[in-house]
This record gives C-alpha cells, sequence and structure tokens, in this order.
C-alpha cells in the first residue's frame, strides 16, 4: 500500500508502513531526494518570518535544514542523539517520538548553544507528529537563551495538522487500522 503525497509542485508515492497493531504511517524520506528537498526548502522560506539561525534534531530534518540554511543564507545547527567528543559541557533534554522505541536525549554542545543565545530561532524538522521532537528542541532553544521565530516542517501529521502554532506545507494522514 502507498501514499500519494503532493507537495511543493511535486509528487511521491510514499510506502505505508506499520506503527504497531493499530496504527500506520505514511513514510516521508527527505534523504536522497534533492529535488522534493530543495523545492520543499524554497516553498517554505516563502512563509517563514524572520530568523537568525535554523535548529533541527539529529533526524532525517537535516537536508531540509541544509536546503533551507543554503537559500537563506543562515546558520544551522543540529541537536545531537549522543554527546561528541568535540563538546563541551553539553546542554540537553529527552525526547519521547512516535517513529522512535525509546526516550531519546538530544544534546547541544555550548559552542552551538552560544550561538543561539540572544538569537531568533527556526525549529525545523521533516515531519511534525506528535510534537514531541518540537518540545525538546524548544526546551533546548529556551536553555541556549534562544527566542523562537517559527516552528516548521514540510508536514504536518494526524492532529498536528490542526496546530495554529506550526508552519508546514501539506497535511499527511495517519491511517488506523
Amino acid at each position: 500500500m502507498s501514499y500519494t503525497l503532493k507537495v511543493a509542485g511535486l509528487t511521491r508515492e510514499l510506502p505505508v508502513c506499520s506503527v504497531n497493531e493499530k496504527l500506520d504511517i505514511a513514510a516521508f524520506v527527505m534523504f536522497s531526494d534533492v529535488e522534493l528537498t530543495v523545492a520543499c526548502a524554497k516553498e517554505l522560506l516563502k512563509k517563514l518570518p524572520d530568523f537568525d539561525v535554523i535548529i533541527t534534531a539529529e533526524s532525517k530534518g537535516i537536508p531540509l535544514a541544509y536546503e533551507v540554511a543554503k537559500q537563506s543564507g543562515k546558520r544551522y545547527i543540529v541537536a545531537r542523539k549522543s554527546i561528541k567528543l568535540y563538546m563541551t559541557d553539553p546542554i540537553f533534554v529527552s525526547v519521547k517520538s512516535i517513529t522512535t522505541e525509546a526516550v531519546q536525549t538530544l544534546y547541544l554542545s555550548q559552542e552551538d548553544a552560544a550561538s543561539i543565545d540572544g538569537k531568533r530561532v527556526l525549529i525545523l524538522d521533516d515531519v511534525i507528529s506528535t510534537g514531541e521532537s518540537l518540545i525538546a528542541l524548544e526546551k533546548l532553544v529556551a536553555k541556549a537563551g534562544g527566542e523562537i521565530s517559527a516552528k516548521a516542517a514540510v508536514l504536518a501529521e494526524g492532529e498536528a495538522a490542526e496546530r495554529a502554532d506550526i508552519i508546514f506545507l501539506e497535511k499527511l494522514p495517519l491511517f488506523y487500522k
């Protein structure tokens, strides 16, 4: 089974995958789809307020963050899923997402946190679903002293499409069994 997605003037067939015995989701993966990533970044930038820096979680949103940064000329920062050797005194928060089994922790180095301090921050992801990843990123931005300019994604999945506090290009349905 697949789901036909139309976004940013493009059409993609997404495989429908089982999350559990009650729920399936359409798998949206931007990795390797340069045409889609470029087009979605261009369309999102038309909808976004001013921002100084972009943050995304270490996930499938990285190509989008890179392309929005490239097109806007702004810096992007990746909240990492583990502490790296280069990180000095990292700040962190924990998150539980619909697409992951276990609780995950997101980390920012002090250097990345300092580059957010006092800045207007765009939180960016490929898909917003439960909003748990957003909450974690919001907490990281607050810990680092940044001000959230906007929360944005290519797709809003399920009930997330009804939220007034996010910017997105298209809705993505959930498939209940």
